[in-house]
């Protein structure tokens, strides 16, 4: 299981979360003993966020304006701040500042990402990684369908992720005695370029992007051991295979004992429904494997901040609304899904899924909106996207924030997802006030100096703990 992995029950307007027991049946993962889970029974989880107190006074717009006015205008912050601060029991808006403008998001865009994968494919939707039969004897075609967590074997980065072994093992089976001698990696589902132009000239190499293909294993990472050690002492940087794909179809031949220089990139042929069922034809299936869920996808996105799943599940937004499965077309169905939503689709402008791109440009009012829609109850899937967002003081990109004299009250009380890109700082989620009343709130500013991280995260977070220790009446 995923370290801190939390699960967020959402009743009426109210919201408590709870550090789970083993939740690996729940969310795909294998028991290590399944005769033993079977008998023991479900510990009672321990809580971790108190409920929201749906009776609590909501604070006024007057009340919020005199306590983040000082804080909303510092230097630190740049001359771009836009804030959004919504009740999340009625929706209605408390106070804003340029919270209709469009801005830089960085990382908050995987909120939209999530939202829009989870209404568009549902919570429980799998990506299958399939193998037909090529054209000729021993071809074996592997067409990969958009999983960024499938693993070569139980090594793999992601835990409980769909395995290349054992859809080597079903492959076999498959075609009884005939000796695979040739691999064919088709990764045609995916189109355009594989780095958006509006990443940083250092992110396709950087550690926090890579390629983006329907095919690859481990996040495209390349060294999955160093990769695993490295995040667990919370560094998420890993170096990138250049060629994913074929990367993916090398690890697959070796597990059939084809040789490398037996690997190519080409096409499945088209199944032939004249062939008996006992002969795997050209386009049979010879086996499938399939993903985590959607909604542990999207928990391993936000929590993690996995910029290679987040570009995965945009795509998958795309082939559900029948468009191009590519940046562009990636981009233009999450609109449309936001749009459907009910959210202001003209305040949203995305050119990827993961917030790398400084084309994007999301209003703080839509984030607000978003997590308001999320957890009001009419689109109870949707809800998924709390279980991973990090606490503030205690999990994910918070861990280490909100733990100083100015900040503290809001450790424990704020739900956030951040985001940063050089000059760009931005966090949108949850708060609970010193009443308990739930608050949705949105800060984006990008125009920040350059060298200005450390403060600028500071005075976002000075933000987050004021509505979160003031009743603002």
């Amino acid at each position: 299981m995923l370290a801190g992995v939390l699960v967020l029950v959402l009743a009426a307007v109210g919201i408590a979360v709870v550090r789970p027991g083993p939740v690996a049946d729940w969310l795909g993962g294998e028991p290590a003993d399944p005769g033993a889970a079977a008998q023991a029974a479900e510990p009672a989880p321990a809580a971790v966020l108190a409920g929201a107190d749906a009776n609590a006074p909501m604070p006024t717009s007057e009340g919020v304006r005199a306590a983040l006015a000082p804080l909303v205008g510092v230097p630190a912050l740049g001359d771009r701040v836009h804030v959004s601060v919504a009740d999340v029991a009625t929706g209605q808006p408390i106070f804003g500042r340029g919270e209709d403008d469009g801005t830089v998001p960085a990382s908050v865009t995987k909120l939209v990402t999530g939202v829009t994968v989870l209404a568009a494919r549902g919570p429980a939707y799998r990506i299958q990684t399939r193998a037909v039969a090529g054209a000729a004897p021993g071809e074996v075609v592997i067409v990969g369908g958009g999983d960024p967590t499938l693993a070569a074997d139980k090594k793999g980065f992601y835990p409980g992720a769909a395995r290349l072994d054992d859809l080597a093992g079903q492959v076999r089976d498959a075609l009884g005695g005939t000796k695979p001698t040739k691999v064919t990696v088709d990764s045609s589902l995916y189109s355009g370029p594989v780095f958006e132009p509006g990443w940083d000239d250092d992110i396709p190499t950087g550690g926090y992007g890579g390629a983006i293909t329907a095919l690859m294993t481990d996040g495209a990472r390349s060294d999955v051991t160093r990769a695993k050690k490295d995040e667990a002492a919370g560094n998420h940087w890993a170096e990138r295979v250049s060629q994913p794909d074929l990367a993916a179809g090398r690890a697959f031949a070796r597990l059939l004992g084809v040789p490398a220089d037996a690997v190519s990139r080409g096409t499945a042929p088209a199944a032939d429904a004249t062939t008996p069922a006992a002969t795997p034809g050209p386009g049979a299936e010879l086996g499938k494997v399939e993903s985590l869920p959607m909604v542990r996808l999207v928990d391993i996105m936000i929590s993690d901040s996995d910029n290679i799943i987040a570009e995965a599940l945009a795509r998958q937004v795309a082939l559900a609304r029948s468009k191009p499965a590519s940046f562009a077309g990636a981009g233009s169905a999450m609109d449309a899904v936001a749009g459907e939503l009910g959210l202001p689709a003209d305040e949203l402008t995305l050119a990827d899924g993961s917030g790398l791109s400084r084309s994007n440009r999301i209003s703080p009012s839509l984030l607000t909106d978003l997590i308001v829609l999320a957890g009001g109850g009419s689109r109870s899937e949707l809800a998924a996207i709390f279980g991973g967002l990090p606490v503030a003081d205690w999990s994910g990109t918070l861990a280490g924030r909100y733990g100083t004299a100015a900040t503290k009250a809001g450790a424990g009380v704020i739900r956030a997802k951040t985001g940063t890109l050089t000059k760009v700082h931005a966090i949108a989620g949850l708060v609970s006030t010193a009443d308990g009343r739930l608050l949705a709130f949105a800060v984006l500013t990008d125009a920040v100096p350059p060298d200005g991280l450390t403060s600028a995260r500071v005075a976002l977070d000075r933000i987050g703990a004021t509505l979160a220790g003031c009743g603002c009446r």
